[in-house]
């Protein structure tokens, strides 16, 4: 694919992504602490109702879903492994493949991907990157950068793509094939998802776990 055309599909995608993820965090409340402001606030009022009070401010769902959306990479981060995939669209797959000269494999393109992000250190499967660093994601959750699995003519993850947003992703999909970006509302991916989750700096992912 020529340079300009590689170039011209990185503006178009990443500028309105990464506008997206910035807004989704601005309507975040501040001072987020993993806990309901109303449970708290009763527990100020009655003491005495301490013990129920403390029990019913656990972290419900939606809460835990907060707290997840809270802690993520940067819009910049996010921008640039979403920039060194997209400017590889076309390369041919190659089983073992991760560069843009030999090929890639769908866990060589997410590996090249995410190669400059600070404190991340993928493994080289998709089965493995599924049980490694990183913390699932529900998939009405789903940010630009998140990387989302499948498994394929298996009970096992053997594929992984990355999320642009817009229920769009970027994968190496096969033998014969380039690397490509698909649609997640197709029946086909539907019917092969596994899982999601968000590789995030292991400090931030730390604390992701610790508000969950």
């Amino acid at each position: 694919m020529p340079p300009f055309i590689k170039t011209w599909l990185t503006l178009c995608l990443l500028l309105p992504l990464a506008a997206h993820a910035t807004n989704r965090e601005q309507r975040l409340p501040s001072g987020f602490t993993g806990y309901t402001s109303n449970a708290d606030s009763s527990v100020k009022r009655a003491p005495v109702q301490y013990r129920k009070a403390t029990l019913s401010a656990r972290p419900s769902n939606a809460t835990q879903r907060q707290a997840l959306q809270a802690v993520a990479m940067s819009p910049k981060q996010s921008s640039e492994v979403l920039s060194r995939a997209v400017n590889v669209l076309g390369t041919p797959y190659r089983w073992g493949g991760s560069s843009p000269k030999k090929g890639f494999d769908c866990s060589g393109l997410v590996k090249y991907a995410f190669n400059d992000v600070a404190d991340v250190d993928l493994p080289r499967t998709s089965n493995a990157m599924a049980q490694g660093q990183g913390v699932k994601v529900a998939k009405s959750d789903l940010k630009p950068g998140d990387l989302i699995f499948f498994n394929i003519k298996s009970r096992r993850v053997n594929h992984v793509a990355i999320y642009l947003g817009n229920d769009r992703f970027i994968h190496a999909p096969r033998t014969g094939k380039r690397v490509s970006i698909d649609s997640l509302e197709k029946p086909y991916w539907q019917k092969h998802y596994v899982v999601a989750k968000r590789v995030l700096p292991k400090d931030q992912q730390a604390l992701a776990l610790a508000k969950r």
